[in-house]
C-alpha cells in the first residue's frame, strides 16, 4: 500500500484562497492618493486583471524560489495581478506591470513591493471573509492596506504609507468589476 501525503490548509489559507477566487476577473479602478501633510492629490485610473493561482503552479514555484523557500510547493494558493494605470489629470499612461502573491500560513509572499522591485512579505488577516488586511514593511516604511469585497461587483481599497510613525500617503480606491 502506498502512503499519500495530504496537505492540510489552515483556516487562514482557506479564507485567503476564497478571497482570491472571488477577486478573479477584470476591474476598473479609480483611486486618489493624498500626500501628507501637504494634502496634494493625484487621481489615477487602472484596469486590473486578477488570476487565481493553484498550489504547485509554475508562478508560485518561481515565487517560492525568489523567497528561498525550501519546499517550492509550499505556497498554498496565490494571485497574479496585472495593471495598466493612467493619470487622470495629466491624461497619460503612468504605469503597467504584474505582481504575484502567494500564501503560506498568515504571510503573503510577493515578488515585488509597492515601492520596490525586490521580493517582500506581508502579514495578513481577514477581519471577515470579505475583508483582507495587509501589513508590509521594507525600506523603513510601513504599508497598511485593506481590501474589501462588496457584493460581487465592487471592491474598495485603502492604503496608508508611513515612515518613522508619520503617515506620508493615503490611497483610496473604488474598483468595479468589468
Amino acid at each position: 500500500m502506498k502512503a499519500s501525503l495530504k496537505l492540510v490548509k489552515t483556516a487562514d489559507e482557506r479564507q485567503i484562497a476564497a478571497f482570491f477566487q472571488e477577486s478573479v476577473g477584470e476591474w476598473h479602478s479609480e483611486r486618489r492618493y493624498y500626500t501628507l501633510p501637504q494634502g496634494e492629490t493625484k487621481e489615477m485610473e487602472s484596469i486590473i486583471t486578477i488570476r487565481f493561482l493553484e498550489q504547485g503552479c509554475e508562478e508560485l514555484e518561481k515565487l517560492a524560489q525568489l523567497h528561498d523557500l525550501v519546499d517550492l510547493q509550499s505556497l498554498t494558493c496565490g494571485a497574479e495581478v496585472s495593471w495598466q494605470s493612467t493619470d487622470i489629470i495629466k491624461v497619460r499612461r503612468e504605469s503597467q506591470g504584474l505582481t504575484l502573491f502567494g500564501a503560506l500560513g498568515n504571510i503573503l509572499y510577493r515578488d515585488r513591493g509597492f515601492a520596490t522591485s525586490k521580493p517582500v512579505t506581508a502579514d495578513y488577516y481577514l477581519s471577515n471573509p470579505k475583508t483582507l488586511c495587509l501589513r508590509t514593511e521594507y525600506n523603513n516604511s510601513v504599508f497598511e492596506e485593506e481590501i474589501k469585497l462588496i457584493g460581487s461587483k465592487y471592491r474598495t481599497r485603502q492604503s496608508i504609507i508611513s515612515r518613522a510613525s508619520e503617515q506620508l500617503m493615503i490611497g483610496q480606491y473604488l474598483e468595479k468589476r468589468i
